[in-house]
Parts: C-alpha cells; sequence; structure tokens
C-alpha cells in the first residue's frame, strides 16, 4: 500500500506541472478538473479548400460562453512557426502543424482560455475558440504544390473558421476579441481588420497580439536570418496576395509580413504584449547556429546570467530596436502596450504568466489585468519595463 500510496502522489506532482497548469488543491484528493475542450472540424473546409498542408480540413476547438458573455467572442490563433522550402512544409504534414489527422481530440484551455474567473476574470465566461494552426504561413498562404501535395491554404482556413463560427452565434456578438501567440500572434495583426470587418460597426472589436512582434532585426553576425527565412514563406505560400496593400504598394512583400510595417496601418484597436528579450528571436533570428558558427552565443541564448557585458548590450540594442518599432503604435490612445524584460515567449496561454500569484508584472500591474483594463476601456494601458535586469518578478520564469 506504502508503494502504491507513493506511486500516486507522484503522479499528483507530474499533473501539477503539466504545462504550468495547477488543477489540484493538495494531495487530500480536492480537485478542480481542467477543462478539455473537443476538437471540431470545420464543416466546409473540403467543399472551400480551407485545409491543412497535407489536405485535412481545418480545425477549432471551441468552449461556449454563458451568463454575462453568452454573446462575448475570443478567438485565439494557434502558433507554432512556419515553414519555408518544401523540405520543411513536408515534414510538418505527419505532425499537428501541417495535418488535423495528428491533432488532439481535446486539449486543455488555460490562460486567456480559462473558464474559471480565479484564473481568467475579464474572458472565462466569453465564448472562447481556439484555431488550429496548420498551414505553417500565419493563416496567410494561398497556393499548391502538386509535386509535393502540399497545400498552402492558411488564408482560408481563417475564412471558413470565421464563417463557422458566425453560423454558431458569432454574428450576434457584442464583444469580440481575436488574439494569437507566436506566429498566431503575428496572424492576429494581419488579420485584424479583417475579423473586424466581419462585424456591425456597434459590436466592441479589439485584437491582441502576443509575442508577434517579429522584428527584421539584423543578426549577431551581421545578416537578417529572420528576414531570409520570411522571404521563403512568403514566396512559397503566396502570402503576397493577402498582406494589406497599403504596406505591399510601398514596399517588398516580404518585409509587410513584419509586424513593425503594418503597425501604422491597422486601424483596429490592438494590444501588443511581447517580452523585449524574446528567447525565440534570440535563439532563432538572432543567434541561430549559422550566424554563430564557433558557438559564443551557445551558453547566453539559454542562460541569460552566463551572458557576458557584450552580449548583454546587443540584446538591449534589440530592445531599443522593439521599442523604436512601437513608437507610433503606442502614441494612438486606442492601443495597449505591454513590454516587460522577462526572458520568455508567449504570456497569455500558460496560466503562471497570465494571471497567478508570480506572474510577471510592470509597476504591479500583471498582464490579464493589463489587457483587461485596455480592451474594457477601465484605463489606458502603455506598460514598458525597465532594462534587464531590473524586473524580479522575471526571475522565477522559465524560458520557454
Amino acid at each position: 500500500m506504502e508503494a502504491v500510496w507513493v506511486v500516486g502522489l507522484l503522479v499528483l506532482v507530474v499533473v501539477r506541472w503539466v504545462q504550468g497548469y495547477d488543477y489540484l488543491d493538495g494531495v487530500n484528493g480536492t480537485a478542480t478538473p481542467p477543462l478539455l475542450v473537443d476538437l471540431t472540424l470545420i464543416q466546409s473546409a473540403k467543399e472551400k479548400g480551407a485545409v491543412c498542408l497535407d489536405g485535412t480540413p481545418g480545425a477549432y476547438h471551441l468552449h461556449p460562453g454563458s451568463g454575462s458573455g453568452e454573446n462575448n467572442w475570443l478567438l485565439e490563433l494557434e502558433g507554432g512557426g512556419w515553414c519555408n522550402d518544401i523540405g520543411s512544409c513536408v515534414s510538418r504534414k505527419t505532425t499537428r502543424r501541417g495535418s488535423s489527422h495528428y491533432m488532439r481530440k481535446q486539449i486543455l484551455f488555460t490562460g486567456l482560455l480559462s473558464n474559471k474567473p480565479e484564473e481568467n476574470p475579464d474572458f472565462y465566461n466569453w465564448n472562447r475558440v481556439r484555431i488550429r494552426y496548420c498551414d505553417g504561413a500565419s493563416f496567410a498562404g494561398e497556393g499548391y504544390n502538386e509535386a509535393a501535395g502540399l497545400y498552402f491554404r492558411g488564408q482560408r482556413i481563417f475564412s471558413a473558421a470565421m464563417e463557422d463560427l458566425m453560423s454558431k452565434g458569432m454574428d450576434s456578438a457584442n464583444q469580440a476579441l481575436l488574439a494569437g501567440c507566436s506566429a498566431g500572434g503575428l496572424a492576429s495583426i494581419l488579420h485584424c481588420d479583417e475579423f473586424r470587418a466581419l462585424f456591425p460597426g456597434n459590436t466592441k472589436v479589439k485584437c491582441l497580439a502576443d509575442a508577434g512582434l517579429f522584428l527584421d532585426a539584423t543578426d549577431v553576425a551581421g545578416g537578417h536570418t529572420l528576414r531570409s527565412f520570411y522571404d521563403g514563406v512568403v514566396t512559397l505560400q503566396g502570402v503576397a496576395k493577402n498582406l494589406p496593400g497599403t504596406c505591399t504598394a510601398k514596399m517588398d512583400a516580404t518585409l509587410c509580413f513584419f509586424p513593425q510595417n503594418l503597425l501604422s496601418n491597422i486601424q483596429t484597436p490592438t494590444f501588443l504584449l511581447n517580452t523585449a528579450y524574446d528567447v525565440w528571436q534570440i535563439r532563432q533570428s538572432l543567434a541561430t547556429k549559422n550566424a554563430d558558427p564557433k558557438g559564443y552565443w551557445q551558453a547566453c541564448k539559454f542562460n541569460y546570467s552566463k551572458c557576458n557585458d557584450d552580449q548583454i548590450k546587443f540584446l538591449q540594442g534589440f530592445r531599443n530596436q522593439m521599442l523604436d518599432a512601437t513608437k507610433g503604435f503606442s502614441n494612438l490612445k486606442q492601443n495597449g502596450l505591454f513590454i516587460n524584460s522577462c526572458f520568455a515567449h508567449c504570456q497569455s496561454e500558460k496560466q503562471d504568466t497570465w494571471y497567478g500569484d508570480n506572474s510577471p508584472a510592470i509597476e504591479n500591474k500583471g498582464i490579464a489585468k493589463s489587457v483587461g483594463d485596455w480592451y474594457f476601456d477601465r484605463a489606458e494601458v502603455k506598460e514598458i519595463d525597465c532594462p534587464y535586469p531590473c524586473d524580479k518578478t522575471c526571475h522565477n520564469l522559465v524560458s520557454s
């Protein structure tokens, strides 16, 4: 019996740890079950060609609203990187990033998708949706590669998902919020005004981009790693035709895939949630193996306490570029901003960063409250953290 009890205790500890989500009050058996939400395939996907890279239907998870939130809608566009050539896109076809066949039939809703007021005070009872990401171009591609059997249909997935959700009550929404994290955060910027156009003028519509502010920054070798990568995405997947004409009329389509070149044209109120030291960008854009072949940045990019003075100076320059990119955007009263000094990536999906006892804060104001105050016009929110290493609320975070 003692062995069984020990195994059971270990299981509880592991369950508490998964995804940073704490849903057990203790080992006494008291539990608040997690919210598991079923996968829904888009009804008209095949007919409309709204399919993943492998040709399977696009999909989403929907948890219906209740009470005062019954006619309010929060849509989150899932993230998960991009594919920029035939090989990388083909490899996604046998994963959830390129096929609904490999998607979990149920997923946990946490963070801004949680249904618990103590975890998500402003949006817990809204209709909450996660639209699955399986196209590899931030829901913006349009094309087909017959030789590789690759469907680049991100834009169609977005449009078909919107149509499906409108038929399920979103057309009567009083309030709506389009959100996204990482590649989904970029997608929420790309599709923000398009989302606004779905609703009548008296519907309150805003957008939230979490970790979507990918910069056209110079890497540690003086090159433009992310620009080259995005060029492959935009060219291969036929993204140009779905980018805002206000941008492509002035510059190359690849540059119009960078949010810094889109922010000034967004008409819909938008909130940018980002870390000034985004670990994805540090590892995958600034200090990649190609840009750092001798591994000078290897220790620093996985443990910022090991960065030397020159590396910290470089990272502070990246932070300054991010702040410069948002100046015009933040001057508009309708927009919101929360840029903290954590070394992290995506902060709205995880419960411990979205709303928790040790969540990141600026001037004692956390992320969930900042987003809620902005959305409901309770306060103007333009929060910019002091440079690393001053923010002590970040020190308990695990970079991911």
